[in-house]
Parts: C-alpha cells; structure tokens; sequence
C-alpha cells in the first residue's frame, strides 16, 4: 500500500504543490478508509514527507484540507486521526440517513434498466459473500454507490462521498454485529424492490430503516467497548 501511494505522488512531481498536495491527500485519505491510520493515530509532516517522497509544503496543503473535513486535528508536535464522540456517531448516521434516502428516491425516479440490473446483482454478490466482514463491508459499499449513481445527482453524490469519508472514522464494521448481515440482506431487498417498482416513497423509507439499523449495530459496538 505504501508503494502504491508513493507512486501516486510521484506522478505528480513537476506539476505543481497544488498538485502533489492533491496526491498526498488522497494517499491520506486511502490510508485512513483502509485502517492504516486508525483513529487516534499520530502523524508528523516530516514522517509523511519522507514516506511519500515531497516536500513538507504539499503535506501541509493536503493535512490542511484533511483539517477541513474534520478527520485529522493538530496535536502538540504533529497531528491526530480524529476520534467521534458517541454524539457525532449519532449526528452522522442522522445525516446518512436523510442522503441515502435521498438517493434511493431519486434512483426508483432516474434509475436505468441496465443501473437496476446492477444493483440486482450486487445485492447478489452480498447475499454469497464470504463470511468474512470486511469483504461485507466491501460488497456493502459497492452497493450503496450504485444506488448513488443510478439517483443521477452529482451534488447528492458529493455530499454522500464527504460523509463516507467521515464514516472511515468509524474502524470496525457493524457486520461483525450478531445477525446485522441478515438484516443488511434484507434491507437490501426491500431498497431494491421498491426502486426497481419505481416507489420513491418506498424506497427513501427503506434506505433510511437501513440505515437506522446500521446505527443501532454501531451503538452495540460503541458498548461494547465500555
């Protein structure tokens, strides 16, 4: 993973700080969604440079936007992976709730055949999935960005992308819950029947039960922990 990140901002190298501040924020990014940098991790500039091979300058431009989206904060000597409150679990699945139900409407509205077709069989790849939860989680993810591409609104789609940026804070997956992959399954199935009957009502209020089921599963995690 270090390789390829190391690649990425390589590319870029002649091209601006702008440039390889966008790499270096992407590699971030990447490192964070896949647990490498969990939350509470401590980073420092210098570190980051010297692993991705920039200078200081483009590590401080993508920490900066990082900062922005409240992932990293500044701590004495370098920076901290943001850690959520139980508060701000609450807050962001509050708002994951209201834009996946925006988004499953607006696909039982905009929703292809070939787009439906797909989400057909994503739903199908979850239901055979191995047991493992991550690659739960993985299928899970492809499944709900299909349902943002058939909604066909990219303002809808930026919103949904910063927020799943934020859920990458949260390291354990809820599928690793008591019985949280059968009910995924079947909530998957209600989503997808109700946009492949062209039910924007239906659909938004399926997608938003997911979804509150998807919290109740975390809160029993955040418990767990106690």
């Amino acid at each position: 993973m270090v390789d390829q990140d190391v690649a990425l901002v390589r590319q870029e190298r002649g091209r601006g700080d702008s440039s390889r501040g966008s790499k270096v924020y992407q590699a971030l990014l990447e490192r964070i969604r896949n647990g490498t940098l969990p939350p509470g991790s401590r980073m420092r500039e210098d570190e980051i440079a010297s692993l991705l091979g920039v200078s200081r300058t483009p590590v401080r431009e993508a920490l900066a936007r990082l900062q922005a989206r409240g992932l990293v904060e500044s701590a004495r000597g370098g920076w901290t992976i943001v850690e959520l409150t139980r508060s701000q679990v609450m807050e962001l699945y509050a708002m994951r709730g209201v834009l996946e139900g925006a988004a499953a409407r607006f696909a039982a509205e905009n929703a292809s055949s070939s787009e439906i077709a797909g989400l057909k069989h994503v739903a199908e790849m979850f239901a055979r999935s191995e047991s493992d939860a991550s690659e739960r989680a993985r299928v899970n993810m492809i499944f709900h960005e299909a349902i943002y591409e058939a909604a066909h609104n990219t303002y809808l789609i930026r919103m949904l992308q910063d927020l799943n940026d934020s859920l990458a804070l949260l390291s354990d997956t809820t599928f690793t819950v008591e019985g949280r992959v059968e009910g995924a399954e079947v909530e998957h199935g209600l989503i997808l029947a109700a946009i492949e009957a062209r039910s924007p009502d239906a659909a938004e209020q399926a997608a938003r039960a997911h979804i509150r089921h998807a919290l109740e599963a975390r809160l029993t995690l955040l418990f767990e922990r106690r």
